[in-house]
Order: C-alpha cells, then structure tokens, then sequence
C-alpha cells in the first residue's frame, strides 16, 4: 500500500519510543533459531550476563536509591561512550565552548551554584569528581525486552515518504499504536532547543504502553537515515520495570533501525557530571490542584567542536552527543517538536486510558493540565529566540490535545496531554 503524508505528521509516527510486545525467553530458541532445548536456553543466559557485565562498569562507589534502583558512581572514562567504533580516541570535552545563554563553566567541572535537582537516589549520597552516577541495569530489565539486542532501543517502523500538506488517514494512526500532542516548527535551520516541562506521573494501563514529554531535535531525510537527539521525562513500565516518572535522553542515526538507544545503555552519549544520572527518578512531581514542579532542558550544539550538548536545569550541563555520531546533525537540525506521546495498545478493544502529562485536557489550565512553558530554539547565531509560525498536532483531540499561548514570564507555551479513554474517546 503506498501512501503520502504531511512532513510532521509522518516524523509524528516515525518518532515512536521503545515498547515490548515479546519478551526474552531464556529457554526458548538456540543460537541458530532452533526451538527448545537447555543449549538455547544457556547461550541466552550467557547473552544477558554478558549484556549485564557490559552495561555495568566497575563502579568505585554504589548507591541505594529509596525507590530500589542501584546507582553506581563509574569513573568517567570508564563509560559505554567509548565503546562506540567513532569514540575511540576521543578526547573527553570538559565544558562547552560556547553556550547559548551566554554562560561560562569552570574548566574543572561543570556544576550549579542555585538550588540543586532532586532525584531520589540523592537522598542516600552522592557521586564525587571525576566519576558519573549510572543506574544499574538489572537482568529482569534485559528480559522484558523482545530481545537482547534489542533493549534499551526504540522500535523502527517503516512509514511511507512524505508529501506536503496531506492529512493522516485515521487507518494509518490506528496501524502506529501511538498518539502525540505536540507544538513543533520546521523548515529552517535549528541549533538546538529548550523548555521548562511541568513534571508528573500519568497512569498507564498496560505494561507495554508508556507516556511521555520531550523535546525532539531532527535532521535527515526522513527515510532510512533519521538523526534525532530526544530528551525529557518518561514513565515506562518495560523499560524500567516500575511507573516512576523518569529523567531520560535517547538519540539515532538511522532512523532506529541499528544506531542510539536510550540514556547511557548503549555507546553514544558522553556524560560528565557527577549530580544527575540518566534513567533516574525525578523528585517531586506535581498534583491536581496543588503545588506545580518542572524541569528545564536545553539542547545545543557547539559551534566549534560540532558536539550537541544537553543541560538539565539551570546549569547542570550533563554532557553530549559528540559530532561523529550523526550525519544530517553534524549541521544542523530541520525540525524541532515539543509535548508528548503515548502508546495505544487497545488491548481491550477500546482506547487506552494512559494517560498524557497530567491526564487532564489543555482547557483546565495550570495546575491541572500540564505544560511546556519558554519554548525556545537555538539560531545560526547560538542565541535562543521564541519560535516562529509554531504549529501543533495531534491524531485525536478528543483524546489528548495541544493548545498554545504566549504570556509574560512564560514565553511561548502550551498545555498539552488528556486521559485517553473518555466518553468522547471510546
């Protein structure tokens, strides 16, 4: 069947974050695909423990976080970016060359001096120079996996080529599982973005599906060789085996097909801050009602050195996407979205009811729906300015929707996000 969509509406289905509908059975299929047997059963123990000993590096301090993961305090040098063919020799930037909002970073360590971000491992202590906090990988994470191979990573999906302008048949919406609520600007030339993004934790129905916000950055043709760098928070049961509410980054190449995964579970992102560790939960989160929390990232890239680098918060710098990575993204970026998505897995014949962001419609306003407040792009001249001719999308707005502002302290901005499942969204 072939089929034309409109540019955004065809990344909108393209950029769908990782689910499981299989697992890994660990006495299932031998090496060469037969089926049965204790053999197949012991090489797929020796992949994970393999995979395992992989992704957790010796660490030279290790932390228990009160919501029961591991944070292990691993040498910087001694992290999975280096695995990456590209990053062998790499020498380890220390800070920034330049920053958008015009900052400048000791060359020691990049740090904060206002009110550090709470995640929940800080409360039980803290990594020291010189090493990064690392969430342990568990072998049960490994096994909810479709396999080996395979976790940590996004889904590819072949979508057809895009063609302006042309609107997405509800067939194609419900083929893609997945539905956005999103603001989003396209055709020029982008060096990065920000936002400050209301934090919370959405419930989620099935163990497959997941709801998130996040700011993507795209470049490419959109075909075979994608280049994205996401980042946001995320609550995603397969992923991380809980429904915490998540601080995660993720980047690609090709599309998802082999290249990129999600924060530090593969080589690719080079972090060097010791206060924030990727995949790790975010504290506090907001409530109906009550009292508003938010988060604040910023992506951009360094006009000298090409590395795409990522702040968390006011100054925390985290690290970076180093230029090798990516082909379209050693320029610039095409196209930068914001807001969120989820799975519909309509398990039960009837729409989800994960809910987005607060799970509550854009019309409610603060301190009931969620937002994304001072959206900004990075320009030719590593300035952040409000975006122009800012669109927005979403499959179905009866089931979650967009609605953009401009206002004073807040800059341009949007709530975002439903419930799913509603009488108008049966």
């Amino acid at each position: 069947m072939e089929a034309n969509f409109g540019f955004c509406l065809f990344l909108l289905v393209l950029l769908v974050p990782y689910t499981c509908t299989g697992r890994v059975t660990i006495s299932s299929t031998t090496a060469g695909g037969n089926s049965g047997g204790s053999d197949g059963g012991s090489i797929q123990k020796l992949e994970v423990q393999k995979h395992l000993k992989n992704l957790n590096r010796p660490p030279v301090k290790t932390i228990k976080s009160p919501d029961g993961d591991t944070i292990d305090c691993v040498p910087v040098s001694n992290q999975p970016a280096f695995d990456h063919p590209e990053l062998k020799n790499h020498k380890i930037q220390v800070r920034p060359n330049f920053h958008p909002e015009g900052k400048i970073f000791g060359e020691s360590k990049v740090s904060s001096k206002s009110k550090p971000i709470t995640q929940l491992w800080h409360k039980n202590g803290r990594c020291s120079e010189g090493t990064i906090p690392i969430r342990r990988t568990k072998k049960n994470d490994i096994l909810r996996a479709s396999s080996v191979q395979n976790f940590g990573k996004k889904k590819h999906k072949s979508t057809p080529q895009p063609k302006p302008a042309k609107p997405l048949p509800d067939i194609f919406s419900a083929q893609s599982g997945h539905q956005h609520a999103i603001a989003y600007v396209e055709g020029g030339n982008f060096y990065g973005a920000k936002a400050t993004i209301n934090v919370w934790d959405p419930k989620i129905q099935q163990p497959n599906e997941f709801s998130l916000s996040q700011i993507w950055i795209l470049a490419g043709a959109f075909g075979q060789d994608l280049n994205s760098i996401e980042a946001g928070w995320q609550v995603s049961p397969d992923l991380y085996g809980d429904n915490n509410t998540r601080l995660f980054t993720y980047w690609t190449s090709d599309a998802y097909q082999a290249t990129g995964c999600y924060n530090l579970f593969c080589s690719g992102f080079i972090q060097i801050n010791n206060d924030i560790a990727l995949g790790a939960s975010i504290s506090p989160l907001s409530n109906y009602g009550s009292s508003q929390y938010d988060i604040s990232i910023l992506v951009w890239k360094d006009p000298k050195e090409g590395n795409w680098w990522m702040q968390f918060g006011n100054d925390h710098v985290l690290g970076y996407w180093p230029a090798p990575l990516f082909s379209y993204l050693t320029d610039s970026a095409s196209m930068i979205e914001w807001g969120g998505e989820v799975v519909n897995s309509e398990s039960d014949g009837q729409h989800t009811s994960t809910q987005m962001g607060s799970g509550h419609f854009p019309d409610e306003g603060f301190g009931k729906a969620s937002y994304f407040k001072n959206i900004q792009v990075v320009d030719a001249d590593n300035k952040l300015r409000a975006p122009k001719d800012l669109g927005t999308y979403t499959e179905k707005d009866n089931c979650y929707n967009v609605k953009t502002g401009s206002a004073g302290d807040w800059g341009t901005y949007f709530y975002y996000g439903g419930p799913g499942r509603n009488p108008g969204c049966p």
